[in-house]
């Protein structure tokens, strides 16, 4: 009886398909948000652009190099004589740290740990955006099976009247039978009008995440091989998956080199610089003159004004911060999966209830009306039935959009929710591609995509 009301219910939602091999499917849509969604496309932008902090990080080691070019005129007038002359000069400068207090060493591992912590973002942006596309396809489902059960009510309600008023036309019913069953069939005419607008604004969501017009989609949403057996299995599995505490705990090991890249502010800095110059007319005695130097210096810092060690004091703050945050993020985790799990146990046995009442529910409505037949009943004892059996259909829709949803939610509660493990048929985003393209760069300006 299960599959058979579920197959009729969901059904509904497909009216006026072509073919099942025609329909878009949940996985296809999912593909085309992974692909299209412009917040999940910001969000890859993003972690694009934290990868430029590592190669960043890494000019500590790396040479700078500076020319310089000057030129001009020297006059100098003395006891009555007037001197004149042209100079100009050339110079290349090259500077190469060659200790900075462990700052280049720390400061590079900062930058990966916060690169890590962001891939893990963008995991986490990922699977909201799949399971808010999930959810704004089963809600068109949903509501378009709404719509088809309201239609199918006024149909129903339309004949009430027509048949109360025949009745009142040869003396068998009353003008009050004929009112009741007319303010039914407006009551039904509103409901309808409300589902068409809820059916609209889903529309206008799953076009908004997706990024194409929701049409002709399969009522085959099935997540329960996703799911896990157990809550426990759940809690097993979101501790070591979700992203969010992966990304949590990078940030904390960020953090620990953030403290290290600002002590090494407190050590000495060694550096080497080599310039070399031509000066044309540098004085009045000589035409040209060539330089070349090579320092070696030694900075080693006294007192900064506090700033530093502020700035150290800082840091550990922050970093206390980012061990507590962790253990927030780990407890929300627990919760959320607490939570999803609760739901889609409960929608499990929404459907059976709800199922079980729709089919008494339409038992009930047929007797009432063969009673009215006889007249056992009245005509409001049959739209009271038919308005519960409409109901019943309500409840068993919602049951089952709760029940793919819950699974969706708990499946992106544990962290699974990915391309990868839903084996969407698209093209896989690489982060570590950009990020190996740009690590060791040491010029350029354009883009690893050409801009």
């Amino acid at each position: 009886m299960r599959k058979t009301v579920k197959a009729a219910v969901f059904s509904i939602a497909m009216v006026g398909a072509a073919g099942a091999a025609q329909a878009e499917t949940i996985k296809e849509a999912l593909a085309l948000a992974y692909s299209n969604n412009p917040t999940l496309n910001a969000a890859r932008a993003q972690l694009r652009g934290v990868d430029e902090n590592v190669p960043q990080a890494l000019a500590g080691w790396r040479p700078t190099v500076s020319a310089t070019v000057q030129g001009g005129g020297n006059w100098a007038s003395s006891d009555g004589f007037e001197t004149y002359r042209n100079n100009a000069s050339i110079g290349l400068s090259v500077s190469q740290a060659l200790f900075r207090g462990f700052r280049t060493v720390n400061s590079t591992r900062q930058a990966e740990a916060l690169v890590r912590a962001q891939r893990e973002s963008l995991v986490a942006t990922e699977q909201d955006v799949l399971l808010s596309a999930a959810q704004a396809y089963v809600d068109v489902i949903r509501d378009t099976a709404l719509v088809s059960l309201q239609r199918s009510d006024l149909q129903f309600l339309a004949e009430q009247v027509r048949a109360a008023k025949d009745r009142f036309d040869v003396g068998e019913g009353t003008r009050t039978d004929v009112s009741q069953a007319d303010a039914r069939r407006a009551e039904a005419q509103a409901n309808l009008n409300t589902a068409l607008a809820n059916l609209n604004t889903s529309r206008a969501i799953y076009r908004q995440i997706v990024g194409t017009e929701a049409k002709n989609l399969s009522a085959d949403t099935s997540i329960s091989r996703m799911v896990p057996k157990s809550i426990d299995e759940a809690l097993r599995v979101s501790e070591d998956q979700q992203p969010l505490i992966q990304q949590s705990q990078h940030l904390v090991d960020a953090a620990i080199f953030s403290v290290k890249t600002i002590e090494g502010e407190m050590l000495p800095t060694v550096s080497v610089e080599g310039n070399v110059g031509r000066s044309w007319n540098p004085s009045t005695s000589i035409s040209q003159a060539n330089t070349a130097s090579v320092v070696g210096r030694v900075t080693i810092p006294i007192y900064q004004a506090g700033s530093v060690s502020s700035r150290v004091r800082q840091a550990k703050e922050e970093l206390g911060q980012t061990r507590l945050q962790l253990d927030v993020v780990r407890a929300q985790v627990r919760a959320n999966v607490i939570s999803a799990w609760g739901v889609y146990q409960a929608a499990e046995a929404s459907i059976s209830a709800a199922q079980s009442a729709v089919e008494a529910q339409k038992l009930a409505l047929d007797g009432v009306i063969e009673e009215q037949r006889v007249g056992q009943r009245t005509t409001l004892d049959v739209l009271d039935a038919q308005r519960e059996l409409v109901n019943q259909r309500v409840n068993l829709v919602a049951a089952q959009r709760n029940r793919i949803v819950g699974g969706y939610q708990l499946v992106s509660a544990i962290g699974r929710l990915d391309a990868e493990v839903l084996n969407l048929q698209v093209t896989h985003y690489k982060p570590k591609e950009h990020y190996t393209a740009v690590r060791d760069k040491w010029f350029g300006l354009r883009t690893p995509d050409g801009r």
